[in-house]
């Protein structure tokens, strides 16, 4: 019935080695010392793992969206963590087996505000009638309409909504938050802005992206080609062609966010503008 929980014989035969560190009682002596029975709804995104400098552990963290006592009627919702310390295999173990949008049971220690749990075993599946209704509400689309923009859907696993609109003929995402509503309402008008004035941004921003990252460009090509061929330059117009636009992030004060394909100048790498509408483009960056 449950595909994602390993048959007992699987698991690893110490899940929870981290638990008996003493970087594990450090990261626990911020949480209360009551162990509780928990219930809860996992939220869009699966677990995810930090680590600074020379730590031995990561830091693993999972959104949970309500979770109650397994003894109790009360019911917390809202936005909450769910975190515990991890080596490799455990937090590996966890991405795969700890499934989104589903209701799991474990044991936790809760942090003095409620807000983030501390795990203690390795999950397993659970149920609560209520938990199932508030499971089915929250998986449910959430889409709108704006005017001049298209109709832009909720995803749910970066918290933004999107949309498909034209840009000179191509179709691209456009994508803002989700905030308050005069704050989307804001971001909307940033990209009516955009938009209107589309041809004129355009090239703003690929002249840009080519006075930063041209140089840096012709380099990739010097020190990445065939030692037996002389890589010929790519051109300032050549650079600007070859950017393929994809996405635009839009915010409520006017900022932006471009994001190009290379054309293969970067391997596959992304171009990054950012900018806003009063100042225009400000920063140009290769990533990924």
């Amino acid at each position: 019935m449950f595909g994602w929980f390993k048959k007992k014989e699987e698991t690893p035969q110490e899940p929870m080695q981290p638990a008996r560190s003493a970087a594990f009682q450090a990261f626990a002596a911020q949480f209360q010392p009551e162990e509780l029975d928990v219930l809860a709804v996992t939220g869009a995104s699966g677990f995810s793992g930090a680590k600074a400098g020379k730590e031995e552990f990561w830091t693993a963290s999972m959104p949970l969206t309500a979770w109650m006592e397994e003894d109790s009627p009360d019911i917390c919702r809202g936005e909450f963590q769910l975190t515990t310390l991890c080596d490799d295999r455990l937090l590996e173990y966890l991405r795969t087996r700890t499934p989104r949008d589903f209701i799991i049971r474990f044991r936790a220690r809760a942090s003095e505000d409620g807000k983030s749990l501390l795990l203690l075993n390795i999950p397993e599946p659970g149920f609560d009638p209520d938990l199932k209704a508030i499971l089915e509400e929250q998986k449910k689309p959430v889409s709108f309409w704006a005017e001049g923009l298209g109709t832009f859907t909720l995803n749910r696993q970066v918290d933004w909504f999107e949309a498909e609109v034209d840009w000179l003929g191509h179709k691209v995402s456009l994508s803002f938050d989700r905030e308050e509503r005069g704050e989307m309402e804001k971001a909307q008008q940033t990209a009516r802005a955009l938009l209107e004035g589309a041809e004129d941004w355009d090239r703003r921003v690929r002249e840009y992206a080519a006075g930063q990252l041209l140089e840096l460009a012709n380099d990739w090509a010097e020190n990445t080609g065939e030692e037996d061929s002389e890589p010929e330059a790519v051109t300032r117009e050549q650079f600007m062609a070859r950017m393929e636009l994809e996405a635009v992030q839009v915010e409520p004060d006017g900022g932006f966010e471009f994001w190009f394909g290379d054309g293969e100048m970067f391997y596959g790498h992304s171009i990054h503008v950012t900018g806003s509408l009063a100042a225009g483009p400000d920063r140009a960056q290769m990533e990924g």
